[in-house]
């Protein structure tokens, strides 16, 4: 506990001996121009309170006209006369001023039956009313009251020169002048002679602390360029005899008689002194500095005053404020430094001791601010949140957001550049016709222009209003009922408006709708015949797989018997494996998750073989096959084992459900770089007239599903047709059904 203590008082220690020396060094560099100098009438200091002498002498002496003098010495020019009139404006205008100031104080007064009252009021007003009309009629009363504003400001003048006399003793009581205007010979000087002789043995070096002769070597003759000390002195510059052109020469001294409680004889009594503590306390201030920082480097202060583990802390102060915070800390640090600085120099010890603890506390905030926001400069470049997460950052980029809104609600306003146009000009009329009742209580005239705008432009719009709010809110019902899943009669498309337009829009939605709930309904339909279809398919082979194995368990079967069972059994085994593997793959072709190989294959060869595979049952069937293809090759770049596949599916289709003595036709047809190959039969089933239901999973030209197919066929044929980029189209017409299928092809 005792060194957690040593160390704490080791660190404020430090601190005062580094804000100490800070102090002592900076006041060394604010005060060099005065204390370096041998004697305080080399200072600045002095020189200042030399310039405030000569002002008075100008003041009191050179300008020392007497009150009634510089009054009979006014003068009123014809341009000042002019001057007057322009700034006391029309007569006209000012009297009408004056009768409506008075007018409501009258009406006001009669309104209350105070008849004495009135009669006051219009007796002051006629009164103001001949005194400005006498005023502005001739020049001589014009005159007249330039004359009397001049005298005026004489003698406001006076009074406050009067003011300054006593701080012109006071000056008197230390310096001793003698000046001469080099052109007209005057002089002016507060010795008891003019002699040039007697001033000389009165100003010397034996007489005098200080002597400043005029002129010098630097500044030349003594000039009063700089206005006199009383304030407003610039409207009397034709009355005061000072000439900024006239020179003056001769001597200004401090007289050594001067008494010691002079203010300047205490100034130079206390200067030896301030500038001897000055040179103690700018060589302690070094020496404190050069302490601290060897006394800084042995323990580590840097580390101790501002540890590491408060940077994060520190740096998620915005960067702005964080620079704010150090400017402030170091204007208030050079504050105190400079007010230390004048009381350590006029040795206020009582004050000392306090303002050393203020600025220690100030110098110490400033050291740790400067620590960890140097190390914060050091990544700031790679950092480039830290400009995000600003003050100043974060208002410009909501103003560029404000702006950037506005610009877009102008900008979604014109997104239909109809009804933006509409709009601004309804708001620019509707504006116009605000600025025009304004402008009618300023002025009854403009009814002239109101009234008919009013008719030609106001009514006509305002009738357009209401029947466009009517249309808006019909169509606002409709679409509230579409939105509820109610279905009212369409809309009525009135014009070609944007309300027209949304109209016929919400009329194509609700049709829309109409016709997806169909399909939705549609979709419901037929995933239930899918499970129905499936279930059945799929049951009624494993029924008698299940059926007849019960049956092999009989040992009184006969081999005959035995041999039967099982050949039905493994009929029934390879129908199942054919749904099964049909269901699989209509499943991967419908996810789109099968690959096709590709190749140059002849598509009228590989239909050739298709029809070479059904050969035997072709001529088993009672169905003549007319076939029809080019004598040469047609190629195209297919999957041929995928492409077999559905010539195959449609040609057993052809065989199972044509219709007995009839005639099916197969004919390939290029057209362009494309091949049309049509499949037509006669089915013996009544075909569904809904064609797109044909490729549904399970779904069969056959209803009753007594025939052998798994109901898949089409399906997996569209979907692999579908993947080479062709298209595969149903047509039935009565009983007369028609595949066709188109793929590109390659050019021979």
């Amino acid at each position: 506990m005792d060194t957690k203590w040593r160390n704490r008082l080791i660190i404020i220690g430090w601190f005062v001996l580094f804000a100490f020396g800070v102090s002592g060094v900076i006041s060394a560099l604010i005060n060099e121009n005065d204390y370096y100098q041998r004697n305080y009438f080399k200072t600045s200091q002095f020189q200042s309170e030399l310039e405030n002498l000569t002002k008075y002498i100008q003041a009191f002496d050179i300008n020392g006209q007497s009150k009634e003098e510089m009054k009979k010495a006014i003068t009123v020019s014809k341009e000042e006369i002019q001057n007057k009139r322009d700034e006391l404006g029309d007569l006209t205008e000012l009297i009408s001023d004056i009768e409506l100031q008075y007018q409501s104080r009258i009406d006001a007064a009669k309104a209350n039956e105070n008849d004495k009252i009135a009669d006051i009021y219009i007796k002051e007003r006629d009164q103001k009313i001949d005194e400005l009309t006498k005023n502005l009629e001739t020049d001589e009363n014009i005159q007249k009251s330039i004359i009397e504003e001049k005298e005026k400001n004489i003698d406001e003048y006076f009074k406050e020169l009067e003011s300054y006399r006593q701080e012109y003793e006071n000056y008197q009581e230390a310096f001793v002048y003698y000046l001469k205007n080099t052109e007209t010979g005057q002089i002016y000087t507060n010795l008891s002679t003019k002699n040039t002789k007697s001033v000389d043995q009165s100003i010397n070096n034996e007489t005098m602390y200080y002597i400043q002769s005029y002129p010098t070597r630097e500044n030349g003759y003594l000039v009063f360029n700089e206005g006199p000390v009383v304030n407003g002195s610039e409207n009397l510059s034709d009355l005061l005899q000072t000439n900024s052109n006239d020179r003056y020469e001769g001597k200004i001294g401090v007289s050594k008689n001067t008494p010691v409680t002079n203010m300047i004889m205490q100034n130079y009594h206390n200067y030896d002194n301030q500038r001897i503590f000055y040179w103690i306390y700018t060589l302690a201030g070094i020496l404190a500095l050069a302490g601290s920082g060897i006394i800084g480097k042995r323990i580590a202060v840097i580390e101790k005053i501002a540890p590491s583990k408060w940077q994060s802390k520190y740096n998620n102060i915005p960067f702005d404020i964080a620079l704010i915070l150090q400017g402030i800390s170091v204007i208030t640090s050079m504050a105190l430094i400079d007010s230390t600085s004048y009381i350590y120099f006029n040795i206020h010890a009582d004050d000392i001791v306090i303002n050393l603890v203020f600025l220690t506390i100030i110098i110490g905030l400033t050291l740790v601010q400067a620590i960890y926001l140097y190390n914060r400069l050091k990544t700031i470049r790679s950092d480039k949140i830290v400009w995000q997460k600003t003050i100043i950052g974060r208002v410009l980029r909501n103003i560029r957001y404000f702006f950037a809104s506005i610009i877009n609600v102008f900008r979604n306003a014109f997104l239909n550049r109809r009804v933006g146009t509409q709009v601004f000009l309804l708001l620019t009329i509707v504006f116009f016709f605000g600025l025009l009742t304004a402008l009618i209580f300023i002025d009854e005239d403009f009814l002239a222009l109101y009234i008919p705008a009013i008719l030609i432009i106001g009514v006509p719009l305002f009738i357009l209003i209401i029947k466009r709010t009517g249309y808006f809110n019909q169509i606002l019902l409709n679409a509230s009922a579409l939105a509820k899943g109610e279905f009212k009669p369409d809309l009525t498309i009135i014009g070609r408006s944007v309300f027209a337009k949304l109209a016929e829009d919400i009329n194509q939605m609700k049709h829309g709708v109409k016709q997806s709930q169909n399909a939705q309904a549609k979709s419901e339909r037929l995933k239930t015949e899918l499970i129905t279809n499936v279930s059945h398919d799929l049951r009624t082979p494993l029924t008698s797989i299940i059926t007849y194995s019960d049956l092999l368990k009989n040992p009184e079967l006969t081999e005959d018997e035995r041999n039967a069972y099982i050949e039905i059994i493994d009929r029934k085994s390879k129908r199942l494996k054919v749904l099964i593997d049909d269901l699989f793959e209509a499943s991967k072709m419908a996810s789109g998750a099968i690959e096709l190989t590709k190749e140059k294959v002849d598509i009228v060869q590989l239909l050739q073989q298709s029809l070479a595979e059904y050969n035997e049952t072709m001529e088993a069937s009672q169905v003549q096959f007319r076939v029809s293809n080019p004598d040469h090759p047609v190629y195209a770049f297919v999957d041929g084992q995928k492409l077999w596949r559905v010539f195959d599916n449609i040609i057993g289709n052809i065989a199972k459900y044509s219709l007995a003595n009839t005639r099916a036709y197969i004919h390939v047809q290029k057209e362009n770089h494309q091949v049309r190959i049509t499949f037509k039969n006669v089915s013996k089933y009544e075909l569904s007239e809904n064609i797109d239901e044909l490729f549904e999973r399970f779904k069969r030209g056959d209803e009753s599903r007594h025939t052998e197919g798994s109901g898949l066929g089409l399906a997996i044929a569209k979907s692999i047709i579908d993947l080479h980029e062709g298209t595969l189209d149903i047509d039935v017409d009565g009983d007369l059904f028609k595949v066709t299928v188109i793929l590109s092809i390659i050019d021979n």
